[in-house]
């Protein structure tokens, strides 16, 4: 809603900027248009961090949190280890010696010999 306001207040000091020949309500437009402006990114910036922030409903309860730091009764004495992870056999890719044709592509034609090095 505030936002709607202060895009009000900017077209209303334009509009006032720019019909007026008084100093003074130039001033007042100008004034107007400039707090408008800033006002309403403001508003935007409000708006769009709201937008992506958590209600107040979804926090959590002091007594909650504090249950949640307690440090748990029952500990197991030591970690239980991970299962190893399988190494392959030779981790080097066979490569084709230098002037040996590829083999065929599939439409049947040969490629160039592969000469960079």
């Amino acid at each position: 809603m505030s936002r709607w306001l202060m895009l009000g207040l900017t077209i209303l000091g334009v509009i006032l900027i720019f019909t007026t020949r008084n100093p003074g309500i130039l001033m007042l437009g100008l004034l107007c248009g400039i707090v408008g402006f800033f006002g309403f990114i403001l508003a935007l910036a409000a708006d769009r961090v709201s937008a992506s922030s958590r209600p107040e409903t979804s926090m959590v309860a002091i007594d909650d949190l504090a249950s949640m730091r307690k440090p748990r009764a029952t500990s197991p004495a030591r970690p239980v280890a991970a299962a190893p992870i399988p190494i392959a056999k030779s981790s080097v890719v066979p490569t084709r010696p230098v002037g040996v044709p590829r083999p065929a592509s599939a439409n049947g034609e040969m490629r160039m010999p592969d000469t960079s090095d």
